[in-house]
Order: structure tokens, then C-alpha cells, then sequence
């Protein structure tokens, strides 16, 4: 008998192991969150008191009545799934409304409500769950859900742009607002969420619509974005913005730093706020549509997406993967604002949610680094996407293939945010330089499963402060290709990192570095099948996923002693070390520790008791020579110990043994290596690394030390082949790479080096170069302290030794040294055949482009964006680099171009469409506010009295 999946899950409560993750369809996606919700129903009961007979006050657990009145109003009750029967939930859900709604503090009660911070968050679900269930709530219980919707309109209209006294030190800054380390975006997004249920159910109150209207424009407010911008959004004009909530990169900090989660604060709120005016049957604002600055924003998340539909998190770590929380904005996106990027990711994640919430702990919608108390809002939070679906349908999602083709971009964040990220079609990579967070973070195929990145978690580079940076992030339309290189000072020597198109990473690295690997066994996720396979020149070697707690057993040679101790090497990154249990040939004895955090003493390590442990004292937990020591009583002979490690496990430590307590030998080390294999490794068949050199890689558990000098890491190739080809021969503190055939050079000196590097093979990069017998030796010059990346514009078929090409650009390359005969091809695959005597001779080759152009404003940011006004068309049109596009001014238009940089401008370039160009002037500024005449500045601005039948601007360009 065939049955089909939804039956087999229900039968089963599992899911099935399946090789890979089929994108779910629009008409999935709302079955598929039902699914979900009936599902997450069992923890929601978790959170019933059967004495009190009610969902609990404690982290707001009361908020599930959101989730369970979408399952008792929409959709096929399944009590099988649920592990309720609908009738008790019913029950449940009204018992809790009633009561909480009369215990609200702004319908009379006292026990929760009103306060900004987080109460209105929940106002905003519990309102909501009320209306659903309307018809079955008695007249006391609907007065009281209309009293806090009016109420929390009237209260935060009241307080102006002033802080909530009950909200303690939580401030969005008032209309000023805050980006470095802790944006306010995030606050003044509740402040509007706040007002949302009152101008949806009951209209507009004294001042709610003006004050619903000014918290939103200003959530994503940027003053050289605003200022440039005359539009206006439900009747207020964004260039009366006052607020700087966003780094001018577009990008947003919360926890100290840059998080994905966080900036996408905009359209969570906006997926709450929306849904109310939804079923209430009232037009949506304008501003939950017209989001100022929200594209660009948008665009900085679109270059951190994983191909799970969440975006990566290489700086914060305590918001990763919680897969119920991300769903909303993408949910909002796909629907309310029709974007079918969002709708694409949208279905990525969709399509992994049962596979998620079957992992244990089963049934959770905010595992991993979330904590329990999260549940409620994922419930909350997905429940709104489901309505979302219903009453908005979604856009037509783009293929995975068109999605990070779109997506791809490199962008240079600056180092206040410290974030160099490149995003390309094969993978995503990022250079991150805040302190505390150092990395080159990589993810191939964009699989945020892989390689573990988030937070203060290291990847290749130094886990040292940065103290210097130089980089450079190439782009397509300007240079040709897109790339990112840097050269990063450290209190101990430098380091180099370098992005490929290709997908492909290459390091420059001054010590050996260390990459860890997620290793899971979940049913039904693409890559976590339990085990991680490590293959190299040496072998192969599979490490299976560890569960629970680590347990860790050594044996060595016999040996007499009367103390064995635990000496810590590297500790945990953030906890440093802690056991449950340090056993040592069963025997007991007495424990000491070089030191002890309160209620966490020695003793507790060997006491017998599987629930008590020893762990360091706080303020030594980044002290790497922790100890843990037993004193058996007598000398005896010991040959094994057992540690079993809480989370602070140590990542590699020394067991020593003594006669006295003194002197100390060591009889075993952790971690004993599970494979050392020089050249190449190859990990699970998902991504490799290449070294060019003779110390080796080595996997340890889940995870692997990468050795000193180049490494290169790849998406897809043959490791083998690659590893087997004649590294670049460089001067002194140089060192190169032609992963790709891309030449990415590093001086790693404080030093200017000119030289020659020695390359194998035929290709011709920009500069100079002379052909030897087995390749070429490209003239070297390389700044102080930095790096950048060649591409390969030519090949030459051939070409005799001796024969020295100078390459000026993409298009154009002068030979001498002949004679001689050869075939030049072009990078795009043109092919010319070059006859060379022996003068020198100049080759250009038709319809290339030549690449790299000096042109400032070519892919540079420009204003309005996200809201343009009436008949104006986007001003990035004019500095696109495409011909057929331009720019549209319409009547009086202004166009600005960010630089990004303070530059000297020696000329500003417009060509404009067929026809009369319309009256216009060009000014200059440094910050973005005030605009003049002159030769220094950033923001370069075209203003027009532009009038039906002019001309449209082509293009605008900007040279030095």
C-alpha cells in the first residue's frame, strides 16, 4: 500500500534520511509550517500549568496561544501530530487568553504588559491570537485585548521620542538613534510594533499614525541616504530623517558586531506589524512597502546567505541557526513585498524545517544556539508566517543558480565593522577583522553546515588583534572580476587572504591555522550524516559525530606514580575547562586544580557523581595551562585515564604523571591525530585545502590544523593535480598563489619589494612579464604591507622563451623579444594569431573590454534608493557600466554617487541618452549633508531640471 509523506510522519513522528533537500514550492510552504506547528505543539504543552490551568507567565511561554490559534482556525487538525486533542487545546488557548488578557497592565491587572521592552513584542503575537479566536471569547476578555491595543498606542505616543522608564537602560537614543556595537534599528522597529495593533484594529488615535510613521522611516535611517532622497512615505519626507542606525556600508551591529539576525530586525517587525493590518482588513501603511534604505540593506544580507535561506553568522554566535526565528522576514519579503529573491530563500528554509525540528531536542524550533525560552516567539513568529502566506501569495521563487548570481558581490565593510565579505556564485567568504571575531570565514556551496564560523570561533587566521588592514575588494564592472584581497598586521607579523571568483580562498598564513567542522547525524540535512570523511595523500579517515558531552579515554605505557593531573594546552574558546568526571585506572583519590570557579571545586570531579563537575574560575578561563590534578594516596601503577568533558572541553591538553607532585612527565596527549597528510585534504567531499608546503594537515576530531604559508581551499577540484604543480618562486617575504590561475600576491613586510616571481604556465597577468622554459617571471613591485589579485586576462599558446608581454589592460598587450610565432587567447576566448618580429608589437583585441577602468563611480552606491520618487527610474542605472541602461532624472531630479571614500576628484564625466540634455549642475561633498564646490570629496551629486523630452543620463563618471 502506497502512502504518502504526510501520513508516514504521521504514523512514524520521524522523518526519513533523504539525500539532499528538494526546494520546497509556494504551495508548500504554508502546509509545511502547519505541519511544523502542529508538530512544535508537544513543546508547547510543556509550557501548560495544569494547576493553574493556563500557559505559563515565565519567558512569556503564554505566547504559544499564537501558534495554537492559527492550528484550532486554519488548516487540518491533526491531534496525532499535535499529541493534543483539539478540543483541550481549545481549552487551553482560551483559559490563557482570558486570563492574561485581564492581567495585562494596561487593561487594569498587574502582571505583564505595556513595558517596550519585550512586553509589546508579546502584546503583538497575544492580540493577534485573540483576534483569531474572536467569535469564542467572551465581552470582558475582548474589552480587555482592545484596552492594550489602544492602550499601548496612547502609552507610546506619549512618550514622544523619550525612553520607556519601564524598560530600564533600553533606549532607541530618541530620533537619533545608534549603529556601533548596538544599532538601534532593532528599537525603534518595537517602538513602531508597539503602535501596529491599535491603527489595525481601532484606527487612527491622537498622533498614533505620525508616530507609527516617524519610528519606521528612521529605522533604517542613514543621513547621506536621506538627505539625498525627496520622496515621501506616508506623508512624511525621508529627507526629514534623523536617525543613524546603519554603518554607511549598510550594514548594522547588535552584540558588538555585525549580525545577520539582527538586520533583519527591519522587516521581523515588519512581518508582525503587517499581519495585523492584514486581517483587519485595513490598507497597510506605506512604510511597511516603501522602506527606506531597505534594499540596500537587504543587499548586505543577500551577500551573507547560506544556501539554507538563513544568512551566515561569522561574528555573532547566540542567533545562529535558529531556523523558527529567520523565517518571518523572509516570509514578509516573499509576500508583502513580492521579492522573489527572498521567496527563493524563503523556500531553502522551509524545505529544512522538518528535518530541523526532528533533531533532538525534538520538536524545538530555536535549537542549537538558541535558548528554550525562545520557543514561544518561533512559534509566534512562524505561526505569522503562515498567515502571511494566506493572505499575501507569495512571489515565484528564483532558482539556486540564478539566486547567488544575483547575489554575488564583494563588499568592503570597513574596519569599524571589520567585515570584507565576498559572495560568489560557488560560495561565501569573509575576512573579519573585529577584534574578538578574527577569521577568514568560508563556507563552499554556501553550506552553512560545514565549517563552524560563527562568533569568536577561529578560522585560519590568528586569533590575534588585527592592528592593521589593507584590502581591496575588485569588482566585475570596474575591474573585470570580482575578488577580495588583505594584508592584516598583527603584534606578531602579518597575514594575507584572498577571494576568487570561483568560490576558491587562499591564505597567506604566518602560523599554522585551524578550521572546525560541523558533524552532526540529522536526518535529512544535506552533509550531516553522522560522520565526516577526511581523505589525503596519506589516506582516509572517517570521524563519526559525537554525542553529548565528550568522553575522552587514554591509555599509555605503565607507569608508577602517585599524582596524574590534566595540564590544559588550548582551552575552549569561550568556557576554557570543566569535567564531570577525571577518573584514573578507577581508582579514587583527592583532587586539586590550579584554580576554581564557586560551587565548581576539584572535588567535584572525582566525587563519583555524574551531575557535579570541577570547572577553571571565570577569570581563568582564556588561561591556556589550567590544571586538574588527583593525588592517588600511594604510588601505583596507572596506564589509562577517563576525562568526561562539560562543554568547556579542552581542545588539546597533556596527561602527566608524578612521584611527588613536583616534577612531571608526560604519558599521553589529547588530541592523538586522526590523520597527518601533507600537500592536500580533501573534507567529506564537500571542499578541500591545498598547502604548499612540507609541514602536514592534521584532523583531530572535528577539527583540522591547517599548516603555515599558502594554503588555497577549493569548492570542486582535483586536490591531487593541483597539490602536484610547481608552487610561484618569490623574494623574500612575498608569497604568491595561482589557485585558479588567479595571481594573488601578499608582501608580508613592512617594506616596499620589488623582484620577480617565478610562475609555471602561460598565462599573462596586467604588468610585466618575460616567458621562460617552463613559464614566466612577472615583475614584481608590492607596497608595504599589502596584497592584491591578478587575473589572468591572456594565454599565450606557444610562445617561445625570452619573449617579454606587457599586459597595460583586459584588451590590450604589447610583446617584444621576437621573433617569433604564437597564439594569444583572450580570457573571454577570443583568439588572435601574433606574429612577432623584432620590434616590439602592440595587440588589441576587439570587443574586449579594458579592464581595469579609473572610473570612481562605476558599481558604486548611489541615492535615492529603495524609494525613488515619482518618475524617476534607479539612479545605479547611470553607473552600471551598460550602455543601453540610464538613468531617468524625472522632474528636477537628483542623483548622488557615493564614492565610498574620500577622493580627489580631476573630472566628472555625463553622457546622456539621444536628445536635449536637461539643465543641470554638479556638486560635491565629504560627508553627505552639505553639498558644494570642490576637488576633495565622497559623494558626488548630478542635479537636473530635467522636464518631459529631455535626455536620460547614460552614465556618470568620475576620475581623479
Amino acid at each position: 500500500m502506497l502512502i504518502n509523506r504526510r501520513t508516514f510522519l504521521a504514523a512514524s513522528g520521524l522523518l526519513t534520511l533523504t539525500p539532499g533537500i528538494a526546494l520546497a514550492r509556494a504551495a508548500q510552504i504554508k502546509d509545511t509550517y502547519h505541519e511544523v506547528l502542529l508538530r512544535h505543539t508537544r513543546w508547547a504543552e510543556t509550557q501548560y500549568d495544569s494547576t493553574a490551568k493556563r500557559y505559563r507567565r515565565t519567558d512569556f511561554g503564554f505566547a504559544v496561544v499564537l501558534g495554537n490559534a492559527v492550528l484550532l482556525t486554519r488548516g487540518a487538525y491533526d491531534a496525532a501530530l499535535a499529541g493534543i486533542g483539539k478540543e483541550v487545546l481549545r481549552e487551553h488557548t482560551l483559559a490563557t487568553i482570558k486570563h492574561f488578557a485581564a492581567s495585562n497592565v494596561l487593561a487594569g491587572g498587574a502582571e505583564w504588559g505595556k513595558t517596550l521592552f519585550w512586553d509589546t513584542t508579546f502584546q503583538s503575537y497575544f492580540v493577534l491570537a485573540a483576534r483569531l479566536l474572536w467569535p469564542d471569547l467572551d465581552a470582558a476578555t475582548r474589552a480587555n485585548v482592545e484596552a492594550i491595543a489602544r492602550g499601548q498606542a496612547d502609552y507610546t505616543t506619549s512618550l514622544g521620542t523619550a525612553d520607556d522608564p519601564r524598560s530600564g537602560s533600553w533606549t532607541p537614543n530618541g530620533l537619533v538613534g545608534g549603529h556601533r556595537g548596538d544599532t538601534k534599528l532593532e528599537e525603534m522597529g518595537v517602538y513602531a510594533q508597539a503602535l501596529a495593533p491599535g491603527l489595525a484594529w481601532h484606527g487612527d488615535g491622537p498622533g498614533w499614525r505620525e508616530a507609527f510613521g516617524r519610528w519606521s522611516r528612521n529605522e533604517a535611517g542613514l543621513p547621506a541616504a536621506d538627505l539625498a532622497n525627496p520622496s515621501t512615505v506616508d506623508g512624511g519626507a525621508i529627507s526629514a530623517n534623523t536617525a543613524t542606525n546603519l554603518h554607511d556600508t549598510f550594514i548594522v551591529e547588535n552584540h558588538g558586531s555585525f549580525g545577520p539576525h539582527y538586520q533583519e530586525e527591519l522587516w521581523r517587525t515588519s512581518g508582525r506589524n503587517a499581519v495585523h493590518f492584514l486581517l483587519a482588513g485595513r490598507p497597510l501603511p506605506e512604510v511597511l512597502t516603501k522602506q527606506p534604505n531597505g534594499e540596500l540593506l537587504w543587499r548586505t544580507i543577500l551577500a551573507t546567505m547560506s544556501d539554507a535561506g538563513e544568512p551566515l553568522m561569522p561574528m555573532v554566535n547566540d542567533r545562529e541557526h535558529l531556523y523558527g526565528r529567520d523565517v518571518i522576514p523572509l516570509a514578509f519579503r516573499s509576500t508583502v513585498l513580492a521579492d522573489p529573491m527572498a521567496a527563493r530563500a524563503e523556500a531553502a528554509l522551509a524545505s529544512r524545517l522538518l528535518a530541523y525540528q526532528a533533531h533532538p531536542p525534538v520538536h524545538r524550533l530555536a535549537k542549537f544556539s538558541g535558548e528554550a525560552k525562545y520557543e514561544p516567539e518561533a512559534r509566534a513568529e512562524l505561526a505569522i508566517s503562515y498567515l502571511l502566506h494566506e493572505l499575501r501569495p507569495p512571489a515565484e521563487p528564483v532558482s539556486e543558480e540564478d539566486f547567488f548570481a544575483r547575489a554575488s558581490i564583494t563588499i568592503d565593510h570597513g574596519s569599524d565593522p571589520g567585515l570584507l565579505t565576498h559572495q560568489s556564485a560557488a560560495a561565501w567568504a569573509g575576512t573579519v577583522t573585529k577584534p574578538g571575531f578574527t577569521k577568514l570565514a568560508w563556507q563552499p556551496a554556501h553550506d552553512d553546515w560545514l565549517f563552524k564560523i560563527s562568533g569568536s570561533t577561529p578560522m585560519l587566521l590568528p586569533r590575534e588583534t588585527v592592528t592593521g588592514r589593507n584590502t581591496v575588494a575588485y569588482q566585475r564592472v570596474r575591474d573585470g572580476f570580482d575578488a577580495t584581497a588583505s594584508l592584516l598586521r598583527f603584534a606578531g607579523g602579518f597575514a594575507g587572504t584572498a577571494t576568487l571568483p570561483t568560490g576558491t580562498v587562499v591564505c597567506a598564513l604566518p602560523r599554522p591555522g585551524r578550521v572546525d567542522v560541523h558533524n552532526l547525524a540529522m536526518a535529512g540535512m544535506p552533509g550531516l550524516t553522522g560522520s565526516r570523511t577526511y581523505t589525503g595523500a596519506a589516506g582516509r579517515v572517517t570521524v563519526k559525530a559525537r554525542e553529548g558531552f565528550r568522553v575522552d579515554e587514554l591509555s599509555f605505557p605503565a607507569t608508577t606514580a602517585r599524582h596524574v593531573r590534566m595540564l590544559g594546552v588550548t582551552p575552549h574558546a569561550t568556557y576554557g575547562y570543566s569535567l564531570f568526571e577525571f577518573e584514573v585506572d578507577q581508582a579514587g583519590g583527592t583532587a586539586t586544580a590550579s584554580s576554581a570557579d564557586p560551587g565548581y571545586e576539584p572535588s567535584k570531579a572525582v566525587d563519583g557523581d555524574p551531575g557535579t563537575r570541577w570547572a577553571v574560575a571565570r577569570a581563568e578561563r582564556g588561561r591556556a595551562g589550567s590544571w586538574l590534578s588527583v593525588d592517588l594516596g600511594t604510588a601505583r601503577t596507572v596506564q589509562r585515564v577517563r576525562l568526561r568533558w562539560e562543554t568547556a572541553a579542552a581542545v588539546a591538553y597533556r596527561v602527566q604523571t608524578s612521584p611527588d607532585g613536583a616534577s612531571w612527565t608526560t604519558v599521553a596527549e589529547y588530541p592523538r591525530p586522526d590523520l597527518s597528510t601533507t600537500g592536500w585534504l580533501d573534507v567529506d567531499g564537500r571542499a578541500g585545502f591545498v598547502a604548499r608546503s612540507a609541514d602536514p594537515f592534521t584532523v583531530q576530531g572535528d577539527s583540522i590544523t591547517v599548516p603555515s604559508g599558502i594554503v588555497e581551499g577549493y569548492v570542486e577540484a582535483d586536490l591531487r593535480a593541483i597539490a602536484a604543480e610547481p608552487a610561484p618562486v618569490c623574494p623574500a617575504n612575498v608569497r604568491a598563489s595561482t589557485a585558479d590561475g588567479f595571481l594573488c600576491l601578499f608582501n608580508l613586510s613592512d617594506a616596499d619589494v620589488t623582484g620577480s616571481v617565478r610562475l609555471h604556465g602561460s598565462r599573462l597577468y596586467r604588468g610585466t612579464q618575460t616567458t621562460t622554459r617552463t613559464g614566466t617571471d612577472y615583475a614584481l613591485t608590492l607596497p608595504a604591507a599589502t596584497a592584491r589579485v591578478e587575473t589572468p586576462w591572456f594565454t599565450a599558446q606557444d610562445m617561445p622563451p625570452g619573449v617579454k608581454a606587457v599586459v597595460h589592460d583586459g584588451r590590450r598587450v604589447t610583446f617584444s623579444g621576437g621573433p617569433a610565432r604564437f597564439t594569444l587567447v583572450h580570457r573571454d576566448g577570443f583568439r588572435l594569431p601574433v606574429v612577432l618580429g623584432p620590434s616590439e608589437r602592440t595587440v588589441t583585441v576587439p570587443r574586449a573590454k579594458p579592464f581595469p577602468f579609473d572610473d570612481l563611480a562605476l558599481g558604486r552606491v548611489t541615492f535615492p534608493h529603495s524609494v525613488l520618487p515619482p518618475g524617476m527610474s534607479d539612479p545605479a542605472n547611470a553607473v552600471d557600466g551598460e550602455q543601453d541602461t540610464a538613468w531617468n532624472p524625472g522632474r528636477d531630479g537628483r542623483m548622488v554617487v557615493d564614492l565610498g571614500s574620500v577622493q580627489p576628484i580631476g573630472s566628472v564625466s555625463l553622457k546622456w541618452t539621444d536628445g536635449t540634455p536637461p539643465p543641470h549642475t554638479v556638486t560635491y561633498s565629504l560627508d553627505g549633508r552639505s553639498y558644494g564646490t570642490g576637488g576633495t570629496a565622497r559623494y558626488v551629486a548630478v542635479s537636473t531640471g530635467w522636464r518631459p523630452g529631455h535626455a536620460s543620463l547614460r552614465s556618470v563618471s568620475v576620475r581623479r
